[in-house]
């Protein structure tokens, strides 16, 4: 497969004390037509993330609307979001609208860690974020969460993929954080399945941000990840028959850095893949983990 690169999106405007730089983790609703409001997460002067958006006219390619303030701002100090909200993908449970985020905390003199929170999108306009994490650190993810990716099965059960760190630093100093799998009858109990991508060292062992996709062939997965040999962020790839046994495929993802001096020359990270129109797109970021933005591919087969 092939991703065409449409171009640069929408590059970040200072609009906002809490959405200064940064357009990380865009997350496409459609609204009417071509045009989809874009949830992303901005950063303030201290590198916290709040959740801004703006409407975009997909074929176009023209932005119609930016938000003059966040939806959702960061928690406060000693909160499990305190130092950022970096979002996942919109789902409906029980009638209700959710994004699942990763909830960054950074306790002083220790390393960073993040729980899975859950946002009620009420409507576009409107978001509340439930003040307790909706997944923690347990026996089974026991140091750090990220990430997740939710997907409904049409009977009220739900598959989740989500981040876990197995440990900060692995032989090659890189971390070793990995995607697991969750699954739940009602969107409020889920049973963890543990390792669902196999990571390998040197190759690919520093996973985030998965996005999935289900044709009559079965599922495709795409997220970022870091080979730990000096690169930085890639998107990967990853195909499965049931969605709980995944086969690595990183050199098929389709995509891959631009030229130099371009907005994505150093890093792509964190896509979100969507049908339009009977075409499939994918929204990514670029340099410095959204820092210059968010652009538009379409998949050519």
């Amino acid at each position: 497969m092939i991703w065409k690169k449409l171009g640069l999106l929408y590059k970040p405007e200072n609009i906002h004390p809490k959405l200064k730089t940064h357009a990380a983790n865009p997350v496409p609703v459609h609204i009417d037509n071509d045009i989809y409001r874009i949830y992303f997460s901005g950063r303030d002067e201290s590198n916290r993330s709040s959740v801004g958006y703006v409407d975009v006219d997909i074929i176009s390619k023209s932005i119609l609307k930016k938000c003059s303030e966040p939806l959702l701002t960061n928690g406060i100090e000693g909160s499990y979001y305190s130092h950022g909200i970096s979002i996942g993908n919109v789902y409906t449970s029980n009638g209700n609208d959710y994004i699942l985020f990763m909830g960054w905390q950074i306790d002083e003199g220790e390393h960073w860690r993040g729980d899975v929170g859950r946002i009620h999108l009420i409507d576009k306009d409107t978001m509340s974020v439930d003040e307790m994490p909706f997944m923690g650190v347990d026996s089974v993810d026991g140091i750090s969460l990220s990430y997740p990716w939710v997907e409904e099965n049409g009977d009220g059960s739900l598959d989740m993929w989500y981040g876990s760190t197995i440990t900060w630093a692995s032989e090659n100093g890189e971390m070793i954080h990995v995607l697991n799998h969750a699954t739940s009858k009602n969107g409020e109990d889920w049973d963890k399945h543990g390792l669902s991508i196999p990571y390998e060292i040197n190759k690919a062992q520093a996973f985030s941000k998965p996005t999935v996709l289900c044709d009559p062939l079965g599922y495709k997965m795409w997220f970022s990840y870091r080979s730990g040999t000096g690169e930085k962020y890639r998107i990967g790839y990853a195909t499965s028959k049931d969605k709980r046994n995944w086969n690595l495929d990183i050199e098929n993802s389709g995509i891959t850095v631009g030229e130099a001096d371009c907005w994505d020359s150093d890093m792509i990270c964190y896509p979100y893949v969507f049908k339009h129109k009977g075409e499939t797109y994918m929204l990514y970021n670029g340099n410095g983990n959204g820092k210059t933005g968010f652009g538009l591919a379409i998949l050519e087969e």
